[in-house]
């Protein structure tokens, strides 16, 4: 058998997240981002493919309003806690805030000009506010309900606001300075709560649409009612069709065809939205029909109570063409768009499907081998089917009357590819993924159903466990391509097989044998089809909650509650190896690479990677915040897909050649460019080199390069010009460099000199672009001052030695005398007219003033004190006398001198 090459790394490359948690939601100006309220934070979600481009965290609550600037720029938004915001998108601050209500905001729109906005709450107020300044400029008052919905007139010119009311009205006002606080009209003909407005494009038709079942159009010339059309739905949304759209210009020709539409007419195409989940379109010339879905796209929900908001809660007619946008009440983001052919009927195809919220992961699937299409089981009562390519749900499958526990795939003999599912209902599904149906319906449980599984090899029947203790066996006879209504799926055996519930089982490859694993701490192994005991695994302190079959050997390997994975034999029933390493339950566990590895996650939020071989756990992954409860293994490439209770779903991919690869590409690409940086060094262009330098992140040779330039005559110039030629990335790296240099007494000086530099050719304004630039200033500044404080005091101790040599007048030593002794000597012989030698001659240069000024300045000394001694010299002569009188201890080391002198000829000479 060929060598197999073990897996090191996965690298997590998607991740499907909760972005939308139901409530206001603002499309962007060109369609391609949409921001929506999540919880107490704002997602900017991408619309093609789902992905979150950043959050914002509101802090004010629950998110209740938002609005967007005619640019983009600027996102409005607003919560329970009555503040208004204002962010700035480019660097996700925000600008300003304010509160202006008593209540909670619950509409808000922008302007064109983007200068104004306006607010509306629960408070029963319209304010309209000023973007630049934050202060109020119109305040509004009169409606008797609260305001839900807001509106400026699309035409700039035109300064006038659209308030919609749970007291049934919808109020004009005009924002010019003559008509401030005026109510132009108000409108009372709806019975019900006003949910949405919209203007015709010619600005002068308003249709407002209420949950009293109609829309209603207004001739803004004379605010007067001029037709009514009856819905017969609760509506929550009502979109004007442009004129020059794909949608109008597909309903024109369609109508024509049909002879539906009138010769000359000249009615409004709008589209409504409501409660059933469908979307009809309407011309307001007669109030005519043109389209309505057969089925509705939104999933039917069997917990959706009386009273609660199903179907539709909102749409938006995409710009730039891009078709229609509806909201679902279970967070669902729904595209829209007329197909192509149009010789049968008109029809809307829907484009993409975003979910903004999955709840629970409970367990998926991929759905065949070419990894395209992954099936989730959330926790709800429906099957969903995402594209992987898009991260985009593609459809869902709705049968089940309770939550979804669990799932398996598999492609059957005659190439279909089939999704088994069981749930709480006690109930099995059969579906075809194809024909987006059920097939088969298996009923026989008296529990939950928490555990399916497929044949492995003849792919004719799957097995189940169930909360009532069983496993049963599932035929796939009887399905074929014509039956319209699910068949009754038979079973062909079923035994108990523990004594507490099931939460696992599988099917060996070659279907000979099942293993089950329960919350009784065993899993047991049974021969198919007649499930006849085999062999029964204990061991584990906790519930069993996955098995699988390896590949290759005849072993099982188990994941429990006793945070273990264990291998056992079939044979005899022994635990061959036992892995210890996860923090809290182990819940999935599935082979990798022909047996030799696995992969295994739990309730610790990780997932980690193992060589059976050397029971190594070679690499752990922290991407979830939550427990994992599925998980999934590609046949083809082993990607991984994982999600869990933090309604997370992540995609590994195998990154282990990837990586070597890459690593072998810089090792190859550092070879050269240090080549290429020691041809620098040695041809003086320093400039260069320190840029390699930076680009191949060596500190080290960084370090020799600047104190080589340290060294250098010309260093400032050198270092400035290296320094200028830098970019912003390249100078946080080197202010990163000279921190790290700068804690070190030996390279610190080195980094000041840099600092110096620095600082002195480049402004501040672009000092602090650079990014992290405080954190950096904050490691540089208590070293400096380390450095300062240690140089200060090498400046005072220098003080000190100069005073200290002046005082001892230390010029040069001489062997067997000190230097003041010998200049003391030689000032005497100097007074007495002796000849002075050529010592004393260059004594007599250094001494300040000379010997001669030394000497008279010594008798004006003396001639002062004789002045200032009473009783003239004899006094002074008879007081120097008395104190001239010397005790022992002086008279001894007299003696010891002299005895000394003696016995040194040069001391007797000196002394003569």
């Amino acid at each position: 058998m060929a060598s197999v090459t073990l897996k090191k790394k996965y690298r997590c490359s998607k991740s499907l997240q909760q972005f939308y948690s139901g409530g206001p939601f603002v499309v962007s100006s060109d369609g391609s981002f949409i921001a929506c309220a999540c919880g107490e934070s704002i997602k900017i979600v991408d619309s093609s493919n789902a992905s979150t481009k950043s959050t914002l965290e509101a802090d004010s609550g629950t998110i209740t309003a938002l609005a967007l600037s005619p640019d983009d720029k600027l996102l409005f938004s607003a919560g329970r806690s009555r503040q208004i915001k204002v962010w700035e998108l480019e660097t996700l601050k925000c600008l300003r805030s304010w509160k202006g209500h008593d209540d909670s905001v619950m509409g808000m729109a922008c302007h064109g000009s983007g200068g104004l906005l306006a607010t509306s709450g629960a408070d029963r107020k319209v304010l309209v506010w000023d973007v630049d300044g934050g202060f109020c400029t119109h305040y509004f008052k009169g409606h008797k309900g609260v305001v839900t919905s807001i509106m400026f007139h699309p035409d700039v010119n035109k300064n006038l606001l659209f308030s919609g009311s749970d007291d049934a009205t919808v109020r004009i006002w005009d924002l010019t300075k003559e008509c401030v606080k005026k109510c132009v009209a108000t409108l009372e003909k709806h019975f019900s709560a006003v949910s949405s407005m919209a203007i015709s494009e010619d600005g002068w038709t308003l249709l407002t649409a209420g949950r009293d079942k109609v829309v209603i159009l207004w001739d803004l010339h004379d605010y007067r009612c001029k037709s009514t059309v009856p819905i017969y739905e609760v509506l929550e949304a009502v979109c004007i069709i442009p004129s020059g759209s794909h949608f109008a210009l597909s309903l024109g020709v369609f109508s024509q065809q049909t002879r539906k539409r009138k010769s000359g007419s000249t009615g409004i195409y709008f589209i409504t939205a409501g409660e059933r989940g469908t979307i009809r379109i309407w011309n307001s010339e007669g109030a005519v029909c043109l389209y309505e879905q057969k089925s509705s796209d939104v999933s039917a929900s069997s917990d959706v109570g009386e009273g609660s908001t199903r179907g539709f809660t909102s749409a938006v007619m995409l710009p730039l063409d891009q078709g229609l946008l509806c909201v679902t009440a279970d967070q669902q983001f729904l595209f829209y768009s007329p197909e192509e052919n149009l010789e049968e009927k008109w029809n809307l195809k829907l484009t993409k499907r975003l979910v903004g919220f999955n709840d629970e992961i409970v367990d998926m699937k991929f759905l065949d081998e070419e990894e395209q299409y992954l099936a989730v089981a959330t926790n709800l009562e429906q099957v969903r089917v995402y594209d992987l390519s898009s991260m985009s749900c593609s459809y869902s499958l709705a049968g089940h009357t309770d939550t979804i526990l669990c799932l398996d795939t598999t492609v059957s003999s005659d190439g279909r590819r089939l999704i088994v599912t069981g749930s709480k209902d006690h109930n099995v599904r059969l579906w075809d993924s194809e024909r987006r149906c059920c097939v088969g319906l298996g009923i026989g449980h008296r529990g939950a159903v928490g555990a399916v599984a497929f044949s492995k090899k003849r792919r004719d029947f799957f097995v189940s466990g169930s909360s009532d203790h069983t496993i049963r066996v599932w035929s796939l006879d009887g399905l074929s391509d014509d039956i319209e209504q699910p068949i009754k799926l038979k079973f062909k055996t079923g035994v108990a097989t523990h004594d507490k519930d099931i939460n696992c089982v599988a099917i060996a490859p070659n279907d000979s044998l099942v293993c089950s694993g329960s919350q009784d701490r065993t899993a047991c192994v049974r021969r198919l089809p007649d499930l006849v005991d085999v062999v029964i695994f204990k061991g584990h302190k906790r519930g069993i909650w996955s098995v699988e079959f390896s590949p290759v050997d005849q072993c099982v390997i188990t994941a429990s509650g006793d945070k273990t994975v264990k291998i056992w034999a079939i044979a005899d029933g022994s635990c061959l190896r036992t892995f210890e390493g996860h923090t809290s339950s182990v819940l999935r566990v599935s082979f990798l690479t022909r047996g030799t590895q696995f992969v295994s996650c739990g309730a610790d939020g990780l997932v980690k990677l193992w060589t059976i071989k050397t029971n190594e756990c070679i690499a752990t992954y922290d991407q979830h915040e939550d427990k994992i409860w599925a998980l999934a293994v590609g046949k083809k490439t082993e990607i991984l897909a994982t999600g869990g209770s933090d309604a997370i779903i992540n995609l590994w991919y195998d990154s282990t050649a990837a990586e070597k690869e890459e690593a072998f590409r810089k090792e190859e690409e550092g070879v050269l460019r240090g080549q290429e940086l020691e041809n620098a060094v040695l041809d003086a262009e320093y400039t260069k080199a320190i840029q390699l330098a930076l680009e191949l992140r060596w500190p080290h040779k960084l370090f020799e390069l600047f104190s080589a330039l340290c060294r250098k005559r010309e260093v400032g110039d050198q270092i400035d010009k290296a320094l200028h030629a830098l970019n912003k990335e390249e100078l946080q790296l080197l202010f990163g460099y000279v921190r790290d240099w700068n804690s070190r007494t030996k390279l610190c000086h080195v980094a000041q000199f840099l600092l110096f530099r620095a600082f002195n050719i480049l402004p501040p304004t672009e000092i602090i672009k650079i990014k992290g630039i405080e954190e950096l200033l904050d490691g540089l500044i208590p070293y400096s001052q380390r450095h300062f404080s240690r140089i200060d005091r090498h400046i005072r101790n220098t003080f000190l030695l100069d005073y200290t040599l002046i005082g001892m007048s230390v010029f040069e030593p001489v062997t067997g005398v000190d230097s003041k002794t010998r200049f003391l000597l030689h000032s005497e012989k100097y007074m007495e007219g002796a000849p002075l030698t050529d010592d004393a001659e260059e004594d007599q240069k250094q001494v300040p003033g000379g010997l001669k000024e030394k000497a008279s300045a010594k008798t004006d000394d003396a001639d002062e004190d004789q002045k200032q001694v009473p009783g003239g010299p004899k006094e002074k002569a008879s007081a120097k006398k008395r104190k001239s009188g010397k005790s022992r201890d002086s008279s001894r080391s007299h003696k010891k001198v002299k005895g000394d002198a003696q016995s040194n000829p040069e001391a007797i000479s000196l002394q003569a």
